[in-house]
């Protein structure tokens, strides 16, 4: 069973099962983002759309950890870099079935200087959605994300967005920006949180009968 239990359905699944696939890190903000308008007809299932992720280092594992934090480290990890220029991303096959689309999103995952956090984009154009506008995008995400771990809200501050607001917690902000004709979708968490550890505590909790939040960190530290 997908370990999201913020989808339709997947909690009750969850809570029953006896094998749970943890969600890709940057698949969970995907997921998070799109699947709910696909499902509520805001979105076509065969919608073109794209997906910008930056990501901390810390996501790359004890590896990629090791090279940006050595005293010898090469000059180029001191800027972002892109990567899975191939379009062949480990994470698109879960980003595409669990949304229901018929094609996986133009995807553009990029790791950073800084140790974690996570903030997954996805630019729409209003005239790409089957019906609604940034109003309903809104209300669908209200309804749908009312805690404890998954909320909805503003992350920015004086007119930024930090890659990094909530590193250090396990829970998840869905904030929507733009206007009426270009809208912009993005989930902000931590990489090793929502993204990885926190997730699969979350699912631990529903098999357990815990309450959700049981043992993690959904405040700023």
């Amino acid at each position: 069973t997908y370990g999201f239990p913020e989808l339709s359905g997947l909690r009750e699944k969850i809570a029953r099962a006896h094998r749970i696939a943890n969600p890709g890190c940057h698949a969970s903000g995907f997921i998070a983002l799109v699947a709910p308008l696909v499902e509520n007809g805001l979105l076509n299932k065969d919608a073109f759309l794209s997906c910008f992720s930056l990501t901390g280092y810390s996501g790359g594992g004890k590896k990629m950890i090791a090279q940006y934090e050595a005293p010898d480290r090469s000059p180029l990890l001191a800027a972002p870099r892109q990567y899975g220029l191939s379009q062949a991303h480990k994470h698109l096959p879960e980003m595409q079935k669990l949304c229901g689309l018929t094609a996986p999103p133009a995807f553009c995952p990029v790791v950073a200087d800084y140790y974690s956090g996570m903030e997954v984009t996805v630019p729409i154009f209003a005239r790409q959605l089957k019906s609604g506008g940034i109003e309903d995008i809104k209300a669908v995400y209200a309804e749908k994300y009312n805690g404890p771990v998954v909320t909805c809200g503003d992350e920015s501050q004086g007119g930024f967005l930090s890659a990094s607001a909530l590193s250090g917690t396990d829970g998840m902000k869905i904030c929507v920006y733009g206007n009426e004709e270009r809208i912009l979708l993005t989930a902000i968490y931590d990489n090793l949180g929502k993204g990885a550890s926190g997730a699969a505590l979350e699912c631990m909790n529903l098999v357990l009968g815990k309450e959700k939040n049981y043992g993690l960190s959904i405040k700023r530290r």
